[in-house]
């Protein structure tokens, strides 16, 4: 899959991909909601391999743009919805919500860039609102994916539950054998009593800074090729 990225300034990551991989194992359907969907790279990935109706919502322009040319060139039918998640108002409700929002805590050095500002830290997408937001838009027993900082999963967790979502899996992911996480997967159900489960982590360098079987086939099965440059 080919799709255009800026030829500067903020790029999507391996946590798209890895958070894809992590998704595609539940056989995802139906309505799909990518909430800040930067150039579209995880709805593409879903709406490519899976009978999803795709909506991507992103509120930089630039973004947006990519995007919409993005789900043009790779033949796939979405809705490009260019606003603040936040504050628009949904027509439909969604099966299947999916993520990877920026979590850098504002205090934390920024970047002047204000793309890059507003795809990383935490303070353009507060977690407590978007996740309050993501349980009004998806339907009952509707799933709710998501990528976040590790340490801080604690928080994740409560929000979740105080807003009626069960976490069914969660997975971390390390870079490392020896390292600690850095970043957390989360698969949340709408409405759901199901006991949480903690699958294995996902290690994604061998000790030769090599990439591991796991992480391979991630990068394998997304199969993307970046065009960079401005539109």
């Amino acid at each position: 899959m080919f799709l255009y990225q800026p030829g500067s300034g903020y790029c999507y990551n391996s946590d798209s991909i890895f958070l894809f991989k992590f998704i595609s194992k539940y056989k995802p359907v139906g309505r799909l909601l990518d909430v800040g969907c930067g150039v579209g790279i995880l709805s593409l990935l879903l709406g490519r391999d899976f009978d999803m109706s795709v909506c991507a919502v992103e509120k930089q322009q630039i973004m947006c743009e990519y995007a919409k040319r993005n789900f043009e060139l790779n033949k796939i039918d979405a809705k490009v919805v260019c606003k603040d998640f936040l504050e628009y108002e949904f027509d439909n409700r969604y099966d299947w919500i999916v993520s990877n929002p920026p979590f850098y805590a504002p205090t934390v050095l920024q970047s002047e860039d204000s793309v890059k500002n507003i795809a990383r830290y935490s303070h353009h997408l507060p977690l407590e609102l978007f996740i309050a937001k993501c349980r009004k838009v998806i339907k009952p027993k509707g799933y709710f994916a998501l990528c976040y900082d590790a340490k801080q999963v604690d928080r994740v967790l409560a929000t979740l539950r105080d807003r009626d979502f069960a976490p069914e899996f969660i997975r971390f992911i390390h870079p490392k054998s020896n390292r600690e996480a850095k970043i957390v997967l989360i698969l949340a159900r709408a409405g759901s009593k199901a006991v949480c489960k903690v699958l294995p982590p996902w290690i994604i360098f061998g000790d030769n800074g090599e990439y591991l079987k796991e992480a391979k086939e991630a990068f394998i099965d997304a199969n993307t090729h970046s065009i960079k440059g401005d539109l």
